[in-house]
């Protein structure tokens, strides 16, 4: 049989190949220590759970759901982006369930690119903003994202006639996998853009809620503005441990918004609606999970910086997210130091050129590893030794 070319197009999806490896090792009876993949290890709090399954066993929860979610659901992330970000939503014109926001992500190029069109991507990032760009037929043009410039896009390096033929720009911050965060003036030059040259913007904003130090990130809808041009991409994964459940949320444009479930109505159900209560329970319940779970991933935090101090490993200070990104030793590229790491020390961190061309000279270390995992883990990152390689 013949496959559509587009798959042709596509990189192997950076965490089934490290699946495979671990894998492999496990395998061979080997104790793979995994700081992969950003999966919150932490329990789903009991009274989600508990109100899921009381949902499971009512009747009118075992048929299809309706695809842009129950009312209820839609008001009550309304209210909590009111009460988290001050913005006043219109539950029925702004406000879209996900069957979580990898599945949004995907589905946003086909709403904002046509055949030809060009999607700003930046770049380390989200493998899935590229992914579902060459799905759609559009042509991502990457924007580097710099140290130097802390992680930020600059904008105003984008030639032209790139910006003359782009759609989207996709924005992600806490950013996934630097760590870097993003502030009012960063968002307001966005906004500019956005309007100067009719591109619409796509914020993923799925690590606000995990900051450290008494840091709040904000969220792109603050910005003057940023609801005329633009959307935001939420999720319940982070906050609340339910990554398995598949719950989160789009909210902005309603012109956009409208577009993403006219396109979601014709291809899926939208979430099950036992998991819709849940959901509902996580945003207008006890919120102390969050909290709880920010003290537990500072700790990860501030145990890896230890060790990288003592490896002589340079990483940016991460004020939120769930990931602490650094440089490889000089002489390694980023996969051969992913490589040693597994093969010599069978720990798993992911390379910065998973999400990337501009990820090289970095890797990501994942703090959703649990806690006595971390510990053995990093033992073994300090006592290992890493022979010397020229440049």
């Amino acid at each position: 049989m013949r496959l559509s070319k587009r798959l042709d197009q596509l990189p192997p999806y950076l965490f089934l190949e490290i699946s495979r490896k671990i894998a492999e090792k496990r395998a061979k009876g080997e104790d793979v220590v995994t700081f992969g993949i950003g999966d919150p290890d932490l329990p789903t709090p009991k009274h989600i759970l508990d109100k899921m399954v009381e949902e499971t066993y009512n009747p009118s929860n075992h048929r299809y759901p309706e695809t842009d979610g129950l009312p209820a659901l839609r008001k009550a992330i309304g209210d909590w982006y009111a009460q988290r970000f001050g913005q006043e939503l219109d539950p029925n014109k702004e406000v879209l369930p996900l069957i979580g926001a990898k599945e949004g992500i995907g589905h946003a190029a086909f709403c904002f690119l046509d055949p030809g069109d060009v999607a700003l991507i930046p770049d380390p990032a989200y493998p899935v903003y590229n992914a579902g760009t060459l799905f759609a037929g559009g042509e991502p043009y990457f924007t580097p994202l710099k140290e130097e410039n802390g992680w930020l896009p600059d904008l105003d390096a984008i030639p032209a006639d790139v910006a003359q033929r782009a759609t989207c720009l996709w924005i992600n911050y806490p950013n996934n996998p630097t760590g870097a965060v993003a502030e009012a003036d960063f968002y307001e030059r966005c906004v500019a853009f956005g309007r100067k040259h009719e591109v619409a913007i796509l914020s993923d904003a799925a690590y606000s809620e995990m900051a450290f130090d008494g840091y709040k990130p904000m969220s792109f809808l603050e910005v003057p503005g940023a609801r005329e041009v633009g959307v935001e991409f939420h999720s319940l994964s982070k906050c609340y441990n339910m990554t398995g459940w598949r719950a989160a949320m789009v909210v902005g444009n309603p012109t956009m918004i409208d577009a993403m479930t006219r396109l979601k109505s014709n291809l899926d159900s939208g979430i099950p609606q036992s998991i819709q209560y849940g959901a509902i329970e996580a945003l207008t319940g006890p919120q102390d999970v969050i909290a709880d779970n920010v003290a537990i991933y500072k700790r990860r935090r501030d145990q890896v910086m230890v060790v990288l101090d003592d490896m002589g490993l340079k990483y940016t200070f991460p004020k939120a997210g769930l990931y602490v990104w650094a440089d490889v030793p000089a002489g390694y590229t980023s996969a051969e130091f992913a490589t040693l790491l597994l093969d010599e020390a069978s720990v798993v961190v992911t390379p910065g050129t998973g999400y990337g061309q501009a990820g090289e000279g970095y890797f990501r270390i994942s703090l959703t590893t649990p806690d006595d995992r971390v510990t053995e883990g990093l033992n073994r990152l300090r006592n290992l030794t890493i022979p010397a390689k020229g440049g």
